[in-house]
């Protein structure tokens, strides 16, 4: 991080006129209790998605249900960010952790595991996987397709 401020002095663009105004610090990050504190942005983080598909009963009624518990259960176990998504076949709700570790262990509680064996549909009803759910697209563009015969 110093380098960046050193850089910054030496072209001259340290103040308000900075591109990366606020973005350059010449203190340190605050500390809170359990050690540095950092902005998000500065974090990598992962996102995880559960997909609850709708059935006899609707996905909308089992985040009724089970919304609150799980996303009280994900902040308390080290969750930074969640979201829910409508859809008409169901809901997404995505949760972004720092790393697998957290995630493994939130999903590893009992109230989570109860909530998704509860989803309408137990057996076909639920997809879980890393990464932005539903219609999130690819977070990387995909290149160029080659054509079967270019040389």
């Amino acid at each position: 991080m110093g380098e960046l401020v050193t850089a910054a002095r030496r072209f001259g663009r340290t103040g308000a006129d900075s591109p990366n105004a606020g973005f350059l610090r010449e203190e340190p990050p605050p500390f809170g209790p359990s050690g540095p504190v950092f902005m998000l942005g500065c974090m990598a983080t992962e996102w995880w998605s559960i997909e609850v598909f709708s059935a006899q009963t609707s996905a909308a009624a089992w985040r009724d249900s089970y919304g609150r518990s799980l996303i009280e259960s994900a902040l308390t176990n080290g969750a930074s960010a969640w979201e829910w998504h409508d859809h008409s076949w169901g809901l997404v709700f995505e949760v972004e952790f720092a790393d697998e570790e957290q995630w493994q262990a939130w999903r590893a509680l009992p109230g989570t595991r109860a909530a998704l064996d509860a989803v309408p549909d137990p057996v076909n009803g639920l997809v879980v996987f890393r990464g932005r759910g539903g219609s999130s697209g690819n977070p990387v563009p995909r290149g160029p397709r080659v054509s079967p015969g270019a040389a």
